[in-house]
């Protein structure tokens, strides 16, 4: 058995994977819940890796459409954590300097 040869190219990492994460975005404005928007990012990323990046190799396709959607998702995740820890940083300091006034 011979293992499938892979190119990676400019279209993977710049534009399929906020590609994944902005149509995840849209499908969040349908009433679905939360737990099925990992595996949409998966479906997304399977179907843009086989039908359009690796349209001429299905294991190729296959293969990198995981790494499209582990991608997509840990980049959702970061931003996501990184935005959460940005907030609560502001709202403390805030807090902070609204307190400093009243003593």
């Amino acid at each position: 058995m011979e293992f499938p040869i892979i190119h990676t190219n400019f279209w993977d990492g710049v534009i399929a994977v906020p590609l994944i994460v902005i149509m995840t975005q849209i499908f969040k404005l349908f009433p679905i819940p939360r737990q099925y928007f990992p595996t949409i990012a998966s479906v997304i990323g399977f179907s843009i890796s086989i039908f359009i990046s690796h349209r001429n190799d299905l294991w190729a396709g296959v293969f990198m459409g995981g790494f499209y959607s582990a991608a997509a998702v840990g980049t959702y995740a970061s931003l996501k954590t990184s935005w959460i820890a940005f907030k609560q940083r502001q709202t403390k300091k805030r807090l902070t300097q609204t307190a400093g006034e009243y003593d």
